[in-house]
């Protein structure tokens, strides 16, 4: 089974009841994870756990070898992690994890055939994103400039709404990936894909007024667009904690956090452009279907509003 050990933090412990081969070969592609495909570490952990999950099933099975999982082994394991209480979600991503793993194996001529390919996880209802309205934004956006740390919160909350970038993608900016007078930022987004998103007018002011603030904050050698008190880039968390003081201070009702400006970009847009394709380059997302939720969003907004105003709907009072 693999095992978080020092200095293996994804290692297959040895002794278990899988061969030996086994072990090497899951301990070849968690580093293939990291080096080639360079998935976030937060992923190649989820799909190491998954992957344990998946030698824990092998040895309870009595499955020592990969070339002995079938799909109908690979259906039991996805009953049986749902059984357990994974979510469809979940197990859907676990099933990524097994497919990835085994598409590997596939292409080093190590089995015959992926099990899994054809196994899809229970479907999950469809949850749509929420989203702040136009008047909630600007409410949040009117950030007075009383000090250098509220300078630089209305750049990233303006930048977020203004290009929909994640917060990965935010805390991970250099001062070079911005060009102010093209009014475009360079993103680096999953699985490293570089992607080059517009910047409106009121960012650009916003982050304008946030490098001549930067410029008395920043540690010399720091290269990052947004630095914290103690001159070095911002972490994750600083910005979420940011953020969420602004919406309390404003009096928004909601939990707000960082992708929810993300969402809010995409709904408004496509709202006012119906440019699916558009909205998708400017996300970074690889498939289409990923957009599409935000049609549901826009669909949900014209719902609400033909039960409130056509006469056959109206419900009576």
């Amino acid at each position: 089974m693999i095992r978080k050990t020092n200095g293996a933090p994804n290692s297959v412990k040895s002794g278990a009841p899988i061969s030996d081969v086994v072990r090497q070969h899951l301990e070849t592609y968690l580093r293939h994870l990291g080096s080639e495909r360079r998935l976030s570490p937060h992923t190649a952990s989820n799909y190491a756990r998954d992957l344990r999950a998946l030698a824990d099933f092998m040895e309870r099975g009595n499955l020592p070898d990969l070339a002995r999982i079938d799909s109908q082994h690979v259906r039991v394991f996805a009953a049986r992690s749902h059984a357990g209480g994974l979510s469809p979600r979940s197990v859907q991503r676990r099933l990524s994890a097994v497919r990835g793993f085994f598409n590997y194996l596939v292409r080093e001529k190590l089995v015959a055939s992926n099990p899994a390919l054809d196994i899809r996880a229970p479907k999950a209802a469809r949850r749509l994103p929420g989203t702040l309205d136009v008047d909630q934004l600007n409410q949040l956006l009117d950030v007075p400039a009383e000090d250098a740390l509220a300078v630089r919160d209305k750049a990233i909350m303006e930048l977020f709404y203004s290009s929909g970038l994640r917060l990965d993608e935010l805390v991970g900016l250099d001062v070079s990936q911005l060009d102010l007078p093209d009014r475009t930022v360079r993103v680096l987004g999953k699985g490293r894909k570089t992607r080059v998103v517009p910047v409106g007018r009121k960012a650009i002011d916003a982050l304008r007024a946030w490098l001549r603030e930067r410029a008395t904050m920043a540690n010399v050698a720091d290269s990052a667009l947004f630095v914290g008190r103690n001159g070095s880039r911002l972490k994750h968390r600083a910005v979420q904690l940011r953020i969420a003081y602004w919406a309390r201070r404003k009096g928004l009702p909601s939990h707000v956090h960082p992708h929810l400006f993300r969402h809010s970009f995409a709904t408004h847009l496509l709202e006012s452009s119906k440019d699916l394709r558009g909205v998708q380059e400017l996300l970074g997302h690889a498939d289409i279907s990923t957009t599409q939720i935000y049609t549901h969003l826009d669909f949900a907004h014209l719902a609400r509003t033909y039960d409130a105003s056509h006469p056959r709907a109206k419900r009576k009072t």
